[in-house]
């Protein structure tokens, strides 16, 4: 899924476009007990509460692609005898009416989604009558295409509200505040099937993680049946060892340096694509390439990128370059410059040290306090004595 298909579904959790049909849910305590299960129309409930729902919602569904949410792939074998895959499919047709399938859904995520403290599972099924669009991309509600159905899933820790005073505006007095069990936003979800190519992709499922380090990859291989790429601190950490190991000797400030202002040109390049830019090996090589790398390095590449990565790996530009800042890192020092004022940093060899030299103009603060610069007129003084 793109951008515009997860803004698409995440339109639908309001009132007006709300095509939600049930709601079921099921609280689970630190000793993976089931202590509450819940089963409705979600039409049926309060006005205030469904607006808490819609926030988890959407919230499921939010965060950057490729980091927060990850679009997966199932297996073929998941797909036959019962297996994951044709799991999900059997309870989303269900409408969520069968009871044993619920209880089914629920032991499977209890057995395989690590988490010490209580949680709530929230399943909701829902029917998306998805509109047509016009060759110039308007909408048209009056032509649907197909309805879209589709469960999603949002797991959120349950956790015991602060202990605290409050106002109590009945007795007009400050008391102690009772405390509650809260149920937060969610850490883990995913919806089912994809929405793409705004139709329903029974073969992919889109996963939440509020984390991005911590996917849980046990639970997605357990309990979704899928195989989770590389976190994007693992992409960043494998593409910088495939660049170390390629150009070795040849790996200094000013090389590293084009390649991050090639990669920020590259996602510029890309910026308004519906799919986040992604780099498969070629891409890479190219980019060495194009950053002045020696093709007598280039002949180490391949053997480089198979030894750090699977040779379909692909790394998102979001997650190996930085369009905010361009960081500088010695034992004792760090540099952070904004990537379109690399310039201002470069490297000279001074009283036969290596040393970074920074341009600065006469504006220069320590500690919030604006400092003098020294003059062009004391320097050249200073070098006549």
């Amino acid at each position: 899924m793109n951008k515009k298909e997860v803004t698409e579904i995440k339109k639908q959790f309001t009132p007006e476009n709300c095509s939600i049909t049930r709601i079921c849910g099921c609280y689970v305590d630190a000793e993976k007990e089931k202590k509450l299960t819940l089963k409705e129309a979600f039409l049926s409930l309060p006005e205030e509460e469904a607006f808490k729902y819609f926030e988890i919602f959407k919230k499921t569904l939010s965060g950057t692609l490729g980091k927060n949410l990850l679009n997966l792939e199932f297996p073929l074998e998941s797909e036959f005898n019962g297996k994951s895959q044709e799991f999900l499919l059997s309870l989303r047709d269900s409408r969520l009416q069968d009871d044993a399938l619920l209880e089914e859904f629920y032991d499977k995520i209890i057995e395989s989604y690590y988490y010490g403290e209580n949680y709530f599972i929230i399943l909701i099924h829902a029917a998306y009558d998805v509109p047509g669009k016009a060759k110039d991309g308007q909408e048209m509600f009056d032509a649907s295409d197909e309805v879209y159905e589709y469960l999603l899933c949002s797991i959120c820790p349950v956790k015991l509200s602060k202990a605290g005073l409050c106002y109590n505006a009945e007795r007009n007095s400050i008391e102690d505040r009772a405390r509650d069990w809260l149920v937060e936003l969610p850490a883990k979800g995913f919806l089912f099937p994809a929405f793409n190519d705004r139709s329903s992709d029974i073969h992919h499922v889109l996963y939440y993680s509020k984390n991005a380090e911590e996917l849980q990859t046990e639970f997605v291989e357990d309990f979704l049946g899928c195989s989770v790429s590389m976190t994007a601190k693992e992409q960043k950490e494998t593409f910088n060892s495939i660049i170390e190991e390629t150009l070795q000797e040849d790996c200094d400030y000013e090389v590293v340096k084009t390649i991050h202002e090639k990669l920020n040109e590259y996602a510029e390049t890309q910026k308004d694509s519906p799919e986040p830019p992604a780099l498969e090996k070629e891409e890479v090589k190219r980019l060495l390439q194009s950053s002045g790398v020696q093709q007598e390095k280039l002949e180490t590449f391949d053997s480089c990128f198979e030894s750090s990565a699977d040779h379909k790996a692909a790394f998102l530009a979001s997650n190996i370059v930085s369009a905010r800042k361009f960081e500088i890192k010695t034992p004792d020092v760090t540099i952070q410059v904004h990537p379109d004022r690399t310039d201002l940093v470069e490297t000279r060899i001074i009283d036969g040290r290596q040393c970074l030299v920074i341009t600065v103009n006469d504006h220069i603060e320590v500690n919030g306090i604006q400092v003098r610069t020294i003059s062009r007129d004391t320097f050249s003084e200073g070098n006549d004595e």
